[in-house]
C-alpha cells in the first residue's frame, strides 16, 4: 500500500473515503500484480501498466479506467467518457458499487484469468 494513496483516501470526505476503501480492496483482491502510485495528484493503480485511478469531486468519486474501451460488459450503462481510451464511473455512495462487475473489469484490465 502506498502511503500517499492512503493519505489521499483518509483526507477525502467520509462518503468518498468509504467508497475508495471498498474499491481499493476490490482492486487488490481481483487485480494481477497490482501496485499503487500517486501521480497527477491522484491514486493510480497499475499492473503491467496504469489501469485505474480515483478522483475526488465535490459530490461524487470518479473511478477511472485508462483502457476503459476494453470494458465491453456494461449492462447498466454506467461507463462514461468519450475519449479514445479512457472511461470512468461516478460513485456517490457505497450502494453505487457493483462488486461483481467491478471485479470483472479489474480482471480484464490487469489480464487476470477469472
Amino acid at each position: 500500500m502506498n502511503e500517499q494513496v492512503t493519505e489521499y483516501i483518509n483526507n477525502a470526505p467520509q462518503n468518498q473515503k468509504e467508497i475508495m476503501e471498498i474499491l481499493r480492496k476490490l482492486i487488490h483482491e481481483n487485480g494481477r500484480n497490482v501496485r499503487e502510485e500517486f501521480k497527477w495528484r491522484r491514486p493510480i493503480f497499475k499492473s503491467d501498466k496504469d489501469f485505474s485511478y480515483f478522483q475526488v469531486n465535490k459530490n461524487h468519486l470518479n473511478f477511472g479506467f485508462y483502457n476503459g474501451v476494453e470494458l465491453l460488459s456494461d449492462p447498466d450503462g454506467i461507463l462514461q467518457g468519450t475519449g479514445k481510451t479512457m472511461r470512468h464511473i461516478k460513485l456517490k455512495s457505497t450502494s453505487d458499487i457493483n462488486p461483481k462487475l467491478l471485479a470483472e473489469w479489474i480482471k480484464i484490465l490487469t489480464k487476470k484469468k477469472p
